[in-house]
């Protein structure tokens, strides 16, 4: 079993100057911790794999290929691989539980 405190883990990400922190890397998948300030532009390009999204705070849009939602906590968001997505009007700070599968390289 592993077990991990996402105030720990946003600690972590938050020492190491970085947006995204990817705590677990398993065969089939892989999962992350994704932070962005309230106002910040979201970098991301498409990915080969697969994502799910679990919003665990803050508030945004969401664009996923040509459909726009906004997300908030609690929010869970699949994007298919190859798919051209990004966070945007972000108005409180956000950070997202990333799964991808196959995992990220």
């Amino acid at each position: 079993m592993k077990v991990f405190r996402l105030d720990d883990l946003d600690a972590e990400r938050a020492a190491n100057q970085g947006a995204y922190l990817r705590f677990l890397k398993e065969r089939s998948m892989s999962a992350g911790l994704y932070a962005l300030s309230a106002g910040q532009q979201d970098p991301q390009a498409p990915h080969a794999q697969d994502e799910i999204y679990l919003v665990v705070s803050g508030r945004a849009s969401l664009t996923v290929g040509d459909e726009t939602t906004a997300v908030a906590r609690g929010s869970v968001v699949f994007v298919p691989a190859g798919t051209a997505h990004r966070f945007h009007h972000i108005s409180e700070d956000l950070r997202v539980v990333v799964v991808f599968s196959p995992p990220e390289p």
